[in-house]
Parts: structure tokens; sequence; C-alpha cells
């Protein structure tokens, strides 16, 4: 079972980078033909981004990384405790998912601080 999970991930991992890949070298090649007809204007790369990607970074990447260390930390203790099994059985996902739901509330946290401020 677990080598099927693991060739799905390499088989999917390897459609994904081929996939980014591609979507780069097309989008140079599109932006680079738009640049050589005299259209700066129109290749969108003399644009500066404005909007909720660039409000607040530092505040965001601090609430998550403060997070995951809690998952973290959360995760340690438990298994210290003996309450989690990090090797088989049901519970080895589970440090996993404790960790992602605590980076999750991370961004959640930052969405909320970021959305109030505006």
């Amino acid at each position: 079972m677990s080598d099927q999970i693991g060739a799905a991930i390499i088989i999917a991992t390897v459609f994904l980078g081929l996939y980014l890949v591609l979507k780069t070298l097309t989008d140079y090649l599109l932006r680079r033909r738009i640049i050589r007809n005299g259209h700066v204007d129109k290749a969108g790369i003399l644009e500066v981004v404005e909007g909720e990607t660039r409000r607040y970074p530092t505040l965001k990447w601090g609430l998550v990384a403060l997070f995951a260390g809690a998952g973290m930390i959360l995760v340690q203790v438990l298994s210290r405790v003996g309450r989690l099994n990090w090797d088989q059985g049901v519970d080895a996902f589970l440090p996993v998912g404790i960790e992602l739901v605590f980076i999750a509330a991370g961004f959640l946290t930052y969405f909320f601080i970021a959305s109030k401020k505006q």
C-alpha cells in the first residue's frame, strides 16, 4: 500500500514540475514576442503588483512561523506523553495533520488581522 502511495506522489511531483517548467517557458516566450512587436506596456513586466500579496508580509510569515512552531511543540509534547505513534497505525498521519491545522490557523489569523486593518 505504501509503495503505491509513494509511486503516486512521485508521478504527481514529476507532472507538477513538468507543468511549472513548461508554463514558465511559454510565459517567457510569449512576453518576449510581445516585447519584440513593440507592445511593452501589454507585456506586464513593468507593472508593480499591488494588493493583498504586498500587505504586511512580515506579519503574515511571522504568524505562520509562530503557529507552525506551536504545532511542532504540540506534536512533540503528545509524542513524549505517548499518545502519538509516528511509525504505524492510524496515528501515523496525525502529527502532519496537527501541523497543517496550525499553519492554516496562522494564515487565517493573518487574514483576519489584515482585513480589520483595511
